[in-house]
Parts: structure tokens; sequence; C-alpha cells
């Protein structure tokens, strides 16, 4: 049987992967790479990139304060009991170092989201912005024939399948918010002005959001002479004396002379470790997250004895499936736009729809039991659906409608001329939904939502519409026809996985390290604990403990 050796064999090829493999370099170490797919990036390349990361040294730029002690405190109030003090505090004291870190030695550059609100700002320690960091665009030229491998952006995250948009653009595009329609000219002006790009292929080599990030780490790797192997599925970790001294895939056999990192994301595409760990009813196909991740590398490390902690959570997120789409997309935006509200099977409002993604699924599992929020129904009128996307369709009012196919649209979105009819199609009760649409409107028109306070701080703002008065979160449901689409509990990723130290070393069952085996991201439980800090709370924790895993091999 072959055997290469090196110093750190990365398992995985997401944001966290990369910069391990980057740092890991750059603190004395022989490094590769292994991704199971044939294309790297992993769920981060189709992400929006974000990174959260408090105190960072962008939103100093910007004029934002922050400390530590706010930092600490907001997640620890989030995370309360399931996440070690420890973690959080490795988290807040080298997540601003590894972002400055990497913007001096490696390709990456991001700009600071001085607006975009962290997404419990009722609790202390909370930020109206600047903690949630964009990647800046990159152009695919820089990579060559390695932008041809490269996960492909999220079909939600581009325009027609095509244009992709920053976290920024999509702020402005979203909420049509002063300068919209430039920026569509803008993104169209580039598209097509690129005369090689579109010769080749209809892919877009302006790459933003995830693409830009792994863009970005790519061709740090590629400046640094780092062999990132592609097809290479891991299917067991190697033990000498206690200690993990590689891995096995296909016939071969890596030895690492010093550790190995998983990177290699969650479980959340096997049905079967959803059945065992997740809550009821779940199914792969709800999930918006690269399809191959799988559990394969947190089943083999529970073998050697790792231990596993919150795998009953996940990255949750209200979703869509299409046909065709090889996952599902997740309703960022949509459901926070004035004009939409969420119901459950009796008609009800149960929750306030513009709250951050991760609240809204536990909202509709929290009542489960009675067998009401799953599926759910996002509901809205003619006037959002002539002034907003939703899913695949542009705005009606762009007269685009013609782009999708008539089977796209008859696949998921339900209409009738009356409530009632409406909810006859839902089979729920009509008298129920209709009384439930006129409160709300009522709420609307005196812009205070008695029941959900929707549109009372400055995360719900983000996606409101400011033409919209007095509160700009929301807006009646008045014009015929009227829409519905069914809506499922989704994710971006699981949450639960290695249970980590402050270093991202494994512990075992009895709480002690696995020497030689470190996990990241979401192969490891979140030190975000049960919720969602802010945008880019996967990948700024991933990123961290990266940098951290690479100092702690290294011995610095």
């Amino acid at each position: 049987m072959q055997v290469e050796e090196f110093d750190v064999i990365v398992v995985g090829s997401g944001a966290g992967a990369l910069t391990t493999a980057c740092c890991a370099h750059d603190f004395g170490q022989r490094v590769v790479v292994l991704e199971k797919a044939n294309v790297y990036g992993g769920t981060s390349a189709s992400s929006g990139g974000g990174l959260w990361i408090p105190n960072n040294h962008l939103m100093k730029q910007k004029g934002i304060e922050d400390s530590r002690e706010e930092a600490i405190e907001y997640l620890r109030q989030l995370t309360e009991n399931d996440v070690e003090q420890s973690l959080i505090e490795a988290f807040v004291d080298y997540g601003a170092e590894m972002l400055e870190y990497m913007e001096t030695n490696t390709r990456v550059a991001n700009e600071s989201m001085q607006y975009y609100a962290d997404y419990y700002q009722e609790l202390t320690g909370s930020k109206p912005g600047g903690r949630s960091t964009d990647p800046l665009p990159y152009h695919a030229k820089y990579l060559g024939k390695h932008f041809l491998t490269m996960g492909h952006s999220h079909i939600q995250t581009t325009v027609m399948g095509l244009m992709g948009y920053s976290n920024m653009e999509g702020a402005v595009l979203l909420s049509k918010a002063p300068g919209w329609f430039k920026v569509v000219c803008k993104l169209a002006l580039e598209y097509f002005a690129d005369i090689p790009g579109r010769l080749t292929s209809s892919r877009s080599r302006r790459l933003v959001m995830g693409n830009a990030l792994i863009g970005r780490l790519r061709h740090s790797l590629i400046d640094r002479d780092i062999e990132l192997r592609l097809d290479c599925p891991v299917t067991e970790l190697l033990l000498e004396n206690a200690r993990v001294c590689g891995v096995r895939y296909h016939d071969k056999q890596l030895r690492a002379r010093k550790a190995v990192v998983i990177a290699a994301g969650g479980f959340e595409h096997s049905q079967a470790l959803r059945n065992k760990y997740l809550p009821t009813p779940t199914a792969t196909e709800w999930s918006a997250a690269y399809p191959q991740n799988t559990g394969d590398l947190l089943m083999a490390a529970e073998k050697i004895g790792a231990q596993l902690h919150l795998m009953d959570e996940a990255w949750w997120g209200p979703t869509i499936k299409l046909a065709n789409e090889d996952r599902a997309r997740m309703l960022f935006t949509e459901r926070s736009m004035p004009g939409c509200i969420m119901v459950n099977q009796q008609g009800n409002r149960f929750v306030n729809e513009s709250v951050a993604y991760t609240t809204a699924v536990q909202a509709m599992y929290q009542q489960q039991e009675h067998g009401q929020n799953i599926p759910a129904y996002a509901v809205f009128d003619a006037r959002y659906r002539r002034e907003y996307p939703f899913g695949p369709l542009l705005p009606k009012g762009m007269h685009m409608d013609w782009l999708q196919p008539s089977a796209i649209r008859k696949h998921f979105l339900r209409q009738a001329d009356s409530l009632s009819a409406l909810a006859n199609q839902l089979r729920i009760d009509p008298l129920a939904l209709t009384a439930t649409v006129q409160r709300f409107n009522g709420f609307a028109l005196a812009g205070k939502d008695q029941d959900f306070l929707r549109g009372e701080n400055s995360y719900d703002l983000l996606y409101g519409d400011a033409r919209i008065q007095p509160n700009p979160c929301l807006a009646p449901l008045t014009e015929p026809p009227y829409y519905a689409v069914e809506i499922h509990p989704g994710d971006i990723g699981t949450k639960g996985g290695l249970r980590t130290n402050h270093r991202a070393q494994v512990l075992d069952r009895q709480h002690q390290e696995i020497p030689g085996l470190y996990a990241i991201g979401n192969s490891s439980a979140s030190p975000m604990g049960r919720y969602y800090p802010g945008a880019g709370a996967t990948l700024g924790p991933a990123m961290t403990f990266a940098y951290i895993a690479a100092r702690h091999i290294a011995g610095l």
C-alpha cells in the first residue's frame, strides 16, 4: 500500500480547511488538503461568504466601537451552558487577530458590513453593525484552470442563475433601496462585457460571496504551492499508540507527523444521521447545504472514541425545494420583506417573520408536537409579488416572469383570488386565515405589530422597505390575487459534531484530548451554541479555530 507523509493533513476544502492549510504552511508545516468531491469549496463556496468577527479591525476603521467584554457577554447569553467559556474567550481573543493576519498575509480581503446588525439586538453586548464582513469581489482569471473545479455559488445568490452580487449589493437590491437599478445595470454590464468568460462558460468570473472567499483562499494555496487533492474520500483515521497518525482513502494511506485536521462539514445530507439526532420531521431535501456533507468523518472519529456534542442542532432556516435542484433554497430575506407573513396549519402567525432564520425554525419545531407548524406557509399578495423576489421568481413588476418555466411557478407557488380560496388550497381554516390577515393588516396600517413586535429593532429593519410607512417591515395584504408557498425547517449545515477544547483539539468521551486530532467548522460542535449570533457566525469561528489549530500544531 502506498504511504505518503506530511506534517498536517487537512480533510475538507471549505473556508476553515483552506485557512488551516495556509496558516499551518506559514507556521512551518508541510500540508496537504484532501477533498471528498470532485470540486473544492464545500458549503463555503455556495454560502454568503461573510465572517462574524467581534472587535475586528475593519469595523474600527469605520468608527464602530466594540470590546472583548461586550462580545463575550453577548455570546455568553446565547450559549449559556452549551459551550465552555474557554471556547468563547478563544474565539473572541483570536478572531480579530486571525482576520488581520489573513488580510495581511494572504489574498483574503473583506469590508465591514457596518449596517448589518447582530441577530439578537435585545441582548447586552449586541451591535447594530460592523461585526459581520463581506468578502470583496474577486476575478476568477487569477485562478486559471483551478476556477473550473471550484464549487458553484448557490443558485439563490445569483440573478437568473448567472450574475452574482455581493452581500452589500444584495441588501440594496432586495430592499429596493435608492440606487438599486444602477446596481442591476452594473452587474449586467460587467457580466456581458466579460467576453473571454462568455466564450467559455455562462458562469460569471466576477466572484462574490462564498465564491470570492474561496477563490481568494485557493489563490493563497497556489501562492504557497500547497497541494489540494480532489476525489479523496477519507474513510478511516489511523491510530498509532493512541495517537491519530494519518488517514486512509481509496487504497492509500497518508501519514501525519503532527496532526489531522477535520474540516469536512456536518451531516446534513445523511438521512440516517438526521433521523438519529435532529428533531423530527426532518429531511435531507430540506437542506440548502453542500450535498456531499454526510458526516463521514464524524463517524470515523466517533469510532476511535471521540465525543459528540450538540448533535440535535443545525444552522436552521426556512427552506423551499425546487425540482431538479441539488439542494433547497433558504428563505433568508423573502419572509422578511413587508407584506409577507408566515402562518401554520391552523392559519395563525407564530413568529416574527423578520427574526434570524435559526430562530424562525426553532419556532416551527417548538409547537410541532401539536402538528401545527410543519409545513408552514408564507402568504403574500399581488403587491408583494410585484415588488419583491421570492425564491426563483423575480419581482413581477420587472416583467421577467417569462425567464422562468411555468413548471417552476406551478411547482411551489399557489394562487387564489381570495384568502378563503387560498386557505382551501392549503387545507387550513378559511376563517382563521382571513382573521389572521385582517389582524395583521391592522398592525401594518398602525405601524405596530402587537403580536410579535416585528420591525422594532435594527436587525428586523435590514430587509424592510424604506418606501413603506410607518413601519418599513409591515405592509398590509389587501391586493388579490393572494399567494402561498409551502416552507419547511431546513438548514445551511448541522451544528453538532466533535467536541473540542479551546485549541480545537478533539476530546474523547472522558473529556481528554485525542493526540494528533483537531476539528473545526461544522465538523466540530459549534462554539456558537444553539443560536446564530450574526451573519457569518459559521465561517468566522471556522476560520478562527483554523488559525488557532495551526498555531497550536506549530507550537506557537
